[in-house]
């Protein structure tokens, strides 16, 4: 069953790659006391996420964080070491935290799954947004056909703050 709003965030650990190492990012402690604009995107290094996704929060960080948000965060099944390297090639620096869902725990848990076995990547989140506010969904945004960018963008979700 996919995540409705006004459900509760399931509690996974997320995986980042800080100046300590690999570290847990338990969701319950990251979403806590807190209004969060998290994508998801299939895949880091993809033509899709890397051409248009990324870059759309990249530059509209700032104007969601003026409209009360206090993070704003890219989530993919990928580890965390392609999660730095690909937020170092796109150069979010402190705009976007780049999160791990390695094991699809996340996507598994909000039903947000897709199969992309046909272009060999297996089971990944589909390409969706959402607002977190305090560990609870507000706001969700799912694209009919995850290769494309429509309802997820940045710009989108501005218009919903």
């Amino acid at each position: 069953m996919t995540i409705q709003i006004g459900d509760k965030i399931p509690s996974v650990n997320f995986k980042q790659i800080t100046a300590d190492g690999l570290v847990d990012v338990p969701s319950d402690d990251y979403f806590k006391g807190r209004k969060v604009a998290l994508f998801s995107v299939p895949g880091a290094f993809t033509p899709t996420c890397s051409e248009q996704h990324v870059p759309s929060y990249v530059g509209s960080a700032d104007a969601l964080k003026a409209k009360g948000v206090g993070a704003v965060a890219c989530v993919s099944v990928n580890d965390a070491f392609v999660m730095k390297a690909w937020g170092e090639a796109q150069s979010v620096g402190d705009a976007v935290e780049m999160l791990a869902d390695g094991n699809g725990e996340f996507a598994r848990a909000t039903g947000l799954t897709m199969d992309g076995s046909g272009y060999g990547l297996g089971e990944r989140s589909t390409r969706f947004s959402m607002i977190v506010d305090d560990g609870t969904l507000t706001q969700l945004n799912v694209e009919s056909n995850p290769s494309e960018m429509d309802v997820s963008s940045a710009e989108h979700m501005l218009g919903q703050l």
